[in-house]
């Protein structure tokens, strides 16, 4: 083989290599970008606006929420996928020095509450679910208060997961009320006032001596782990939707991973 012959063969190799190279880029760019995957990256937090006025929490929508904006919930968590006559719904967020307060609008066709006692089995009744992670650390949460995973009953009680791995409620972390549109009783607009506490809340300081918990002061440019969430069941004895509103990647099929979890939860970014 001459010289001039083994010279064309390698650059022939090249060329060769070099595309097949170039294929392997640009349909692996083209997979990903067709991938059926939620887009799961961190967006920037979602900034909440502070009010200067008092807010009443009595299920009606005053004036004072046309300065939020209306968010989704809409993210399918756990069982089947509502209707929207079933279930849908949205929220707004705003804040003061003493509160986070959240208005839900739910349109729901049935409401359930088949369990009396609020600390028994609340998930499977049509409840409210409020994540909050005080410093957007992140990080487990299930039996301490490194967040809190609030379970709003229909009756405004307020239940989660104690330090002692026991349900309990936490009544006093927030105000709930509701009230059904008078022009559409399917429509339900649910205010809430929450006080935030830190990761160091201790659940027997709180029993015994109440007064000497207290939330924090909120301040602008606080950023807060936040998710919100809500259980709809009709007549079932487990509840048939679970609907959030964020997405979560599910491990090992699983997404219901916000009550153990804060690393599933949004950020909210107080502004003033």
């Amino acid at each position: 083989m001459t010289i001039t012959s083994i010279k064309s063969t390698k650059a022939s190799v090249t060329r060769i290599t070099t595309m097949a190279l170039l294929f392997t880029l640009l349909t692996g760019s083209c997979l990903a970008k067709t991938s059926l995957e939620p887009d799961l990256a961190s967006p920037a937090p979602l900034p909440v606006t502070y009010t200067s006025s008092s807010i009443v929490i009595d299920g009606k929508v005053d004036p004072i929420w046309q300065q939020a904006q209306w968010q989704p919930l809409d993210k399918l968590i756990l069982g089947v996928a509502p209707t929207a006559e079933d279930f849908s719904g949205r929220y707004k967020l705003l804040w003061r020095e003493d509160k986070l307060y959240l208005l839900a609008e739910i349109i729901d066709d049935v409401i359930l509450d088949q369990t009396a006692d609020p600390t028994v089995r609340y998930w499977d009744d049509d409840c409210l679910e409020v994540f909050i992670d005080q410093d957007a650390s992140g990080g487990e949460h299930q039996f301490n208060h490194n967040a809190f995973a609030y379970h709003v009953a229909i009756d405004n009680q307020v239940a989660d997961y104690g330090s002692n791995q026991t349900a309990m409620t936490f009544n006093q972390h927030l105000q709930s009320r509701w009230m059904r549109d008078e022009s559409n009783p399917k429509v339900i607009y649910w205010e809430l006032a929450i006080n935030i506490y830190p990761a160091t809340y201790n659940d027997n300081l709180a029993s015994d001596h109440p007064k000497q918990v207290k939330p924090i002061v909120l301040a602008a440019n606080d950023i807060m782990g936040f998710m919100l969430a809500y259980c709809d069941n009709d007549f079932s004895k487990q509840r048939e939707s679970f609907v959030g509103s964020h997405n979560i990647r599910p491990i090992n099929g699983d997404k219901n991973l916000g009550y153990k979890t804060a690393d599933v939860f949004g950020k909210i970014k107080l502004v003033k």
